[in-house]
């Protein structure tokens, strides 16, 4: 057993490594830039946590999710491994406290939101650490040509400068060719160095459906299928009231999205988890951490934005490698509607501008100010403080971010905080002239250790049945104790932030490339379209079609999604149907040939040659003229 499975093993549990985790994991070992392509459940974690536990130092983990750095570090901390987060929303004195005990503590992970990168805090004590690996979480939003670009990416190769000869591991789950290059260029890899795991998944059945009534198609697919399973629509209202129709049709459903607070959705996500509630329907917030193994059907009510996304939620089906269905359904309405986005998704200049200065106002944040500040931003108010409609304004604030003025992060769920600002010694002196806080400090000291060297996680409610006293006493305590400059004591909250990454600019000032604009709704619509084209296409492989779109070289026909079952039931096996298939797309290619002509394949039965032929007439790949002159359909 090598050192590297020494690790897995003791940290956690596992007693080999999944294909290409420890190829990659002695990629950085050996100094080398790297990156790894692997699908979403494919355990990119290890990659960069082992090599982290094998080195002395301190690995930086870059990603915009707060609640995944939430989760990765509560893991770590169950292992009993230290791991801190930085990200928007939190204080300035947590934030410096954070980054002493990266330099001086024993902290073995650093997860930073990339936003934080570009502070000077950040800069100036980053190069007091010693640092052995950086990872970059979500790395295709370093390109541009990636689906969700932000701008705060781009600085994170400037880390060279301050961290030198540390290896970069960048890591995503859903990158075409023409990202996988971008994201070395950005990162200034030395060379060229990726390890792609191939985003074939044999274990899930793709199937598109042309249903009109959706719903119906639903309770019936769900009652002939076993297994848990997760449905996904697009906006908050269809998942409440999706999973009351399954539920009045005695369908064991609820619902999930991230207008819900944090302790419903963790409520709802174990009873879901632990077979209590056998489906979910849900936004594409029910994503992140979702480690259950056996979902078997994943079902897709609404048409997704991109092969990418939906991909990537599609995969959420088959985790333990057993038989999973992935399901989109589809109809002519759904094309209406995908064209309808694109006008949403892109408002005129003139609006997103309004939505700048309106934030700017809503803030009260002063022309020249708010670089690098954070603030709380709740978009229902500020909708109804401006009268905007909420599409608009988070269509705009993603124009605006991709723009570098501004990042939103996802929704922050952090429970109360609290922090000594004073030694023992001198706290020991105000309990003694202080004798009305000394009970409440003791027993504060009694629950919770490492109050003076970091700020630790609290729970005012359990404090308060220890004490026997109403909450609100310790409310009051706590913020007393705030005032005399004893401790800081952060309540805890519950909402996304708007990071400020420039300076508030007045109208003239605020540069919009429309170049930009131009290029991201281009991009958007061919997004769409691949999707579309996905969903309406009847003539190729679903499986093909998605690793072809993912830059994978000549995929094998799955041979069992609706078009293959399709091509299945002409009782030819997939090398006769290729061999005969390959022989009349020589012959037709570039002629109109009659049909006794293409039937004349010497050495092959002329019934199956018939069959085959049948089916690409209905499947539109050859077309007959008036004559019956039978050519290949160029367009197909």
């Amino acid at each position: 057993m090598n050192k590297y499975e020494q690790i897995l093993i003791k940290y956690w549990g596992y007693s080999k490594f999944r294909p290409l985790q420890e190829d990659i994991i002695r990629s950085v070992m050996d100094g080398k830039d790297t990156l790894a392509l692997m699908p979403t459940g494919g355990g990119k974690s290890i990659t960069f946590q082992v090599p982290a536990m094998a080195n002395d130092g301190i690995c930086i983990v870059i990603t915009p999710l707060i609640a995944l750095m939430k989760d990765q570090v509560e893991n770590l901390d169950k292992r009993d491994i230290k791991a801190m987060a930085i990200y928007s929303g939190m204080t300035k004195n947590e934030i410096d406290v954070a980054l002493e005990n990266c330099i001086y503590g024993n902290v073995k992970f650093l997860y930073i939101s990339p936003e934080r990168i570009a502070t000077d805090i950040f800069q100036m004590r980053v190069k007091h650490m010693n640092v052995n690996l950086i990872a970059i979480d979500e790395a295709h939003c370093i390109s541009e040509w990636g689906y969700d670009f932000r701008p705060s990416y781009l600085k994170i190769a400037d880390l060279r400068e301050l961290v030198p000869d540390v290896p970069f591991l960048a890591l995503t789950a859903t990158a075409v060719p023409k990202v996988v290059d971008d994201i070395q260029n950005k990162l200034r890899f030395a060379k060229q160095n990726v390890f792609r795991k191939s985003f074939e998944r044999k274990n899930i059945v793709y199937l598109v459906r042309e249903v009109e009534d959706k719903l119906k198609y639903l309770v019936e697919t769900i009652n002939k299928v076993k297994g848990s399973g997760i449905i996904y629509v697009r906006n908050r209202k269809t998942t409440r009231e999706t999973a009351l129709f399954l539920s009045k049709n005695n369908i064991s459903a609820d619902y999930y999205h991230a207008g819900l607070d944090h302790e419903k959705r963790n409520h709802k996500q174990n009873q879901w988890k632990v077979g209590k509630i056998r489906v979910m329907v849900a936004t594409n917030a029910f994503g992140m951490g979702i480690d259950k193994s056996d979902v078997r059907f994943v079902i897709h009510l609404d048409l997704p934005d991109s092969i990418e996304s939906y991909f990537q939620e599609a995969g959420r089906g088959g985790r333990d490698e057993k038989k999973a269905v992935a399901v989109l359904l589809y109809n002519n309405s759904d094309k209406v509607k995908a064209e309808q986005r694109i006008s949403r998704s892109f408002p005129e200049l003139k609006e997103i501008k309004s939505v700048y200065q309106a934030l700017g106002n809503y803030f009260q944040i002063p022309y020249g100010g708010g670089k690098h500040m954070s603030y709380d931003f709740i978009i229902s108010d500020f909708a109804k403080n401006y009268n905007f409609n909420i599409m608009i304004i988070h269509s705009s604030l993603k124009i605006l971010q991709r723009e570098g003025y501004l990042e939103l992060t996802d929704e922050l769920n952090s429970m109360s905080k609290l922090h000594f600002l004073v030694g023992r010694d001198d706290l020991y002196k105000f309990q003694i002239a202080n004798a009305k806080f000394d009970g409440f400090i003791k027993l504060v000291l009694r629950s919770y250790t490492g109050l003076f060297s970091d700020y630790v996680t609290i729970d005012e409610n359990s404090l308060a049945k220890k004490a026997n006293v109403d909450i609100e006493l310790v409310y009051k305590y706590l913020n007393s104790l705030k005032s005399l400059g004893i401790l800081n004591y952060i309540p805890k909250k519950k909402n996304p932030f708007i990071v400020f990454t420039e300076e508030r600019l007045d109208d003239k000032s605020l540069y919009i490339s429309k170049e930009n604009y131009d290029f991201r709704k281009n991009r958007y619509i061919e997004r769409i379209n691949a999707m579309l084209h996905y969903a309406s296409s009847n003539n190729k492989c679903r499986s093909q079609l998605l690793l072809a779109y993912f830059g994978d070289k000549n995929p094998d026909r799955c041979g069992q999604c609706d078009v293959c079952t399709r091509r299945n039931e002409l009782d030819l096996s997939k090398y006769e149907f290729d061999l005969i298939l390959d022989e009349i797309k020589a012959k037709l290619e570039y002629n109109l040939i009659s049909l006794d002509e293409v039937v004349d394949i010497s050495g092959i039965d002329k019934e199956k040659t018939l069959k085959v032929i049948q089916w690409l007439l209905d499947n539109n790949k050859i077309i007959k003229d008036n004559q019956d002159l039978l050519t290949w359909n160029l367009e197909a």
